[in-house]
């Protein structure tokens, strides 16, 4: 659908904005009609018009900075950095952003949910194993590790701003959203979703700063998801027969499979626990009891390298989809088949 606005750069440059491709709790996205592959993000009526003014200008001069050039160096670029600030031709103010034009990052990614589910790997990432689950964890936590370094915090990491392709390689978007400062003012992060919330932050005051140990939080949440194939590591009925009322409601009181088997019940069908490897099973549990023993995304990335030097994988004799770590004398992906799911299928055969 065709929306028909048009927005103007500073210096007058102008884009015209076609289908709306996506939307979110502070503004909406739409194609651009550009040689390039770029989109543009809309941001109406933000709280503090002044304060994301700021923000907005303040990436795109950081965009021209050493660690941030390197952060988007590489190809595909991993980050949908703010490269423009845009208003809307009505609004034809000096000062005014109403938003920015990005990298569209769909001209080289999928979304990233597409990989942390059975259905949708199948459709469209078909090659798709757990091998490339581990790569995609091992791209994200260098990524996250990199956006620390540069004193940067996401806030809000979560699968709805990330990309991932075939191969595993991960990008991020929504930037205007991270908190970084410029050495005289603090833009802080704005933004939480429960599910990737740290239990610090669940329920502290709106407007509680997040820091790099709630990204980390956040990460072992998500390298969860990718590993157990979608599987959220708070997911479960409490097992003391309590009603189930969210993940953050298992967060804050500790049910998790990994760090308490007792705490929780879930279907059969889930991919199991001890298709891990065990170092791996050793971040988590201390990723999901506190913030003191919380890894950092650096000791991610280290353990899931690890993970992945030649004779760490094989693959199941029976179907070659199913990848898992030689620390498993057995195929846990059978096992899951067994009890009516299959996370990673093989191919359909032709009825003879």
């Amino acid at each position: 659908m065709t929306v028909g606005l048009t927005v103007v750069s500073g210096t007058g440059h102008t884009w015209r904005l076609t289908e709306q491709i996506g939307s979110g709790s502070e503004g909406f996205v739409y194609g651009v009609d550009d040689a390039r592959p770029l989109v543009a993000k809309l941001v109406p009526g933000p709280p503090d018009p002044e304060a994301f003014r700021r923000r907005v200008a303040r990436l795109v001069r950081r965009r021209r900075e050493p660690g941030t050039v390197g952060l988007l160096s590489g190809t595909p670029v991993r980050l949908a950095w703010p490269l423009v600030p845009v208003h809307t031709a009505a609004g034809r103010t000096a000062d005014r952003v109403d938003g920015y034009v990005m990298t569209d990052m769909r001209h080289a990614y999928q979304p990233f949910g597409h990989l942390l589910t059975a259905a949708t790997r199948r459709v469209l990432l078909p090659r798709a194993t757990w091998a490339t689950a581990l790569r995609a964890a091992l791209a994200l936590s260098r990524l996250l590790a990199e956006v620390h370094a540069e004193d940067y915090v996401v806030g809000d990491l979560k699968p709805d701003n990330l990309w991932v392709d075939e191969t595993g390689r991960v990008g991020l978007a929504d930037i205007d959203s991270w908190q970084f400062s410029d050495g005289r003012e603090l833009f802080p992060g704005r933004m939480r979703t429960p599910g990737y919330t740290a239990p610090e932050r669940i329920g502290a005051p709106a407007g509680t700063p997040p820091d790099t140990a709630s990204d980390d939080f956040a990460l072992a949440v998500l390298v969860h998801q990718l590993l157990m194939s979608g599987l959220h590591p708070f997911a479960g009925h409490p097992a003391d027969g309590g009603d189930y009322l969210s993940y953050d409601d298992n967060v804050r009181h500790g049910r998790c499979r990994l760090v308490d088997r007792t705490s929780v019940l879930l279907p059969r069908h889930v991919p199991p626990a001890d298709l891990l490897p065990r170092r791996l099973a050793e971040l988590f549990r201390a990723a999901f009891t506190g913030p003191l023993r919380r890894p950092s995304a650096a000791d991610w990335a280290e353990a899931l390298a690890a993970e992945q030097v030649p004779g760490r994988l094989r693959a199941c004799a029976v179907n070659a989809r199913h990848v898992h770590t030689v620390e498993r004398p057995w195929c846990p992906w059978c096992d899951q088949a067994e009890r009516g799911g299959d996370s990673y299928p093989g191919p359909t055969r032709e009825k003879t």
